[in-house]
């Protein structure tokens, strides 16, 4: 069976990466974990940058097959469909040891003020993931199971940038109270 060696290079880049960051990542050492010759990378990604928006779509693909099964099961509330989504996100972390935060939010912390086109790539990637959100809560809305006043667009925002600041916290802290802390203000306090 014939190897996808681009699919090769973005799932060894995307483990390193997560793992270690963006610029501590040497395209080298992605080959060699991808088994690939050098001039592999570079037949498929003119540069290091051409391979981080293709580890974005790559994530952004992660993400949207983890969360869509969740977003379609129409015979959950859309309230807890979301708690779930949320709820699902945290083992991972956990077997992590907490050290794994949002691969796009990382990627976001360490190259947004780097490289505009991955800046411009990410920030529709954290649009994507806000878009997602706010299904579940304009469908809550039309249920009315939203609390009154509460803007869905606004709302699905703040709930993405909590996440990711969430998740910034706890690799500080490397343990899962920020991530409690989380699920317990916007489920328990925000969204009743």
């Amino acid at each position: 069976m014939k190897r996808d060696t681009r699919q090769e290079i973005i799932e060894a880049a995307a483990q390193l990466i997560h793992k270690q960051g963006y610029t501590a990542t040497g395209i080298k050492e992605i080959v060699e974990a991808a088994k690939v010759p050098k001039g592999s990378f570079y037949f498929y990604f003119p540069s290091k940058e051409a391979l981080g928006l293709a580890l974005v779509e790559h994530y952004c693909e992660s993400v949207r097959s983890g969360w869509e099964p969740v977003l379609a099961d129409a015979s959950v509330p859309p309230l807890e469909r979301l708690r779930a989504l949320f709820l699902a996100r945290m083992k991972p972390k956990e077997d992590s040891g907490y050290a794994l935060g949002c691969p796009i939010g990382g990627l976001a912390q360490e190259m947004s003020s780097l490289s505009a086109p991955l800046r411009e790539r990410l920030r529709k990637a954290l649009d994507g993931l806000t878009a997602m959100v706010r299904s579940l809560l304009d469908e809550a809305a039309r249920e009315g199971q939203l609390p009154q006043g509460l803007d869905p667009a606004a709302t699905a925002a703040f709930i993405v940038d909590a996440w990711e600041g969430s998740l910034l916290r706890m690799k500080a802290d490397a343990g899962p109270e920020a991530l409690e802390r989380f699920v317990s203000v916007v489920f328990d306090r925000l969204l009743v």
